[in-house]
């Protein structure tokens, strides 16, 4: 499956910003603007000065940002520090030729960084199940030229089968795995152990992970821990908290019960590091 309006033939740099896009772009960036609440209508004014997708740099990598209908393609279109925090702690513990395992990867915002970060040498396994998403990730990819970053097209889970997930409003990056009553847009993905996607991409240990799919965290990270060998552990982890109101399990209680401390806390996610 494509991208809604997928120009995907175009190379990058087709939809580079123009000069007025350029301006509000920049002022944004330089001033409070930057700012969640105000990102949606500078989306809007950006899409009125020419409808579509634009192509730029973040964090080193070349991006195409449908900024209109994703979070967090805005996110990292309008605030150069977006999520720099955990950027940066997710590289202080990721050597150059390190792992790097980004869960539920969206458009490649960490896993292209941290592609960069440990070099050709390296290896970063990005992890999403949505089809549009994923298209948007492998574009993204290509155009970073980021041959270090495996895709696998699935979506993380407890179990090897298959999952629902569904998009809630108009946010892409909001997909998320169906635990209740599926919407009407709810539509099935294959899913996989983490245990499994690791020993199926070769790696034999971890230096960092990420891992943000809303609300679904704790049912793949307390089998992993309970099942993976500890060599395989990540040392430094990035876990969104914002859903943890549906975790079933206390997935960062148990993490600290395994020799995990907290490191940072953002406003979305906790970083922790074993000890």
């Amino acid at each position: 499956m494509k991208p809604d309006n997928d120009p995907a033939p175009a190379p990058f740099g087709a939809f580079a910003p123009n000069a007025a896009q350029v301006a509000i772009i920049a002022l944004a960036r330089r001033s409070r603007l930057k700012r969640g609440a105000f990102r949606p209508m500078l989306s809007r004014l950006v899409n009125l000065l020419r409808a579509g997708p634009l192509d730029v740099q973040y964090q080193g990598a070349s991006f195409r940002f449908y900024h209109q209908a994703s979070a967090t393609e805005r996110g990292a279109l309008f605030n150069p520090d977006y999520n720099l925090a955990e950027l940066d702690f997710l590289r202080a513990h990721s050597p150059k030729g390190g792992v790097f395992v980004d869960v539920g990867a969206n458009v490649g915002t960490y896993a292209l960084a941290l592609a960069r970060h440990v070099g050709a040498l390296g290896k970063v396994i990005a992890i999403e199940p949505h089809p549009v998403t994923l298209a948007r990730l492998k574009f993204n990819r290509e155009a970073s030229g980021a041959v270090q970053v495996t895709l696998v097209a699935a979506a993380a889970g407890p179990a090897d089968g298959e999952l629902l997930i569904e998009t809630d409003g108009d946010n892409l990056g909001a997909s998320h795995i169906v635990t209740g009553q599926p919407a009407g847009n709810a539509f099935r993905v294959p899913a996989l152990r983490l245990q499994r996607i690791l020993e199926e991409a070769g790696v034999s240990q971890v230096d960092a992970l990420k891992i943000d799919i809303e609300g679904f965290e704790d049912r793949v990270l307390t089998g992993f821990f309970k099942q993976a060998p500890p060599s395989l552990w990540p040392r430094a982890v990035v876990i969104e908290h914002l859903s943890r109101n549906e975790w079933l399990a206390d997935c960062i209680a148990d993490m600290r019960a395994r020799g995990y401390a907290e490191s940072g806390r953002t406003r979305s996610n906790t970083l922790l590091l074993k000890s």
